[in-house]
């Protein structure tokens, strides 16, 4: 099952990065991307735990927010519970760059799916769910109120 999905996941890349060809903003460096869409599923996060979630440290993590922050895809705002920490949060053009590479990315998917029987679909949707569910809890990323399939995808 772990060389399936493995092989599957690859496949994706390769449709990723077609989508990113053909969206409007253009590529993203993979570790910044990564990061624009765990701050976007916790809505507001400090460095630590972005470094958390990511497998990175401190001083990749800086640097990483520098770079987002340069481009005007992240604002670093001063914690409400910490006078040392800022939070993290995305800009609208952060917002407006993965809603933009989502799109595309669907538009890839999407073309794939149609060449899929119907019936193949549904199980299909069922098992990403729990794929879906099974991922987020082991990267530790815990569900907003509101969450919906698109949070980190």
């Amino acid at each position: 099952m772990a060389d399936t999905a493995n092989r599957v996941a690859e496949l994706l890349e390769v449709l990723w990065g077609r989508a990113q060809e053909k969206a409007p903003s253009g590529p993203i460096p993979p570790s910044q991307l990564r990061a624009l869409k765990v701050i976007e599923a916790q809505r507001s996060v400090n460095q630590r735990t972005l470094g958390d979630v990511l497998g990175t440290g401190p001083s990749s993590i800086s640097r990483l927010c520098d770079r987002l922050e340069a481009t005007g895809l992240l604002e670093r705002i001063p914690s409400a519970t910490s006078r040392r920490e800022v939070e993290l949060t995305l800009s609208a053009q952060g917002a407006k760059v993965l809603e933009e590479l989502r799109q595309a990315r669907m538009r890839e998917v999407e073309a794939v799916l149609e060449t899929m029987a119907p019936a193949h679909l549904g199980i299909l949707a069922e098992g990403l769910e729990q794929l879906q569910q099974a991922a987020r809890a082991h990267v530790g990323l815990h569900p907003a109120e509101d969450e919906d399939a698109s949070a980190i995808a």
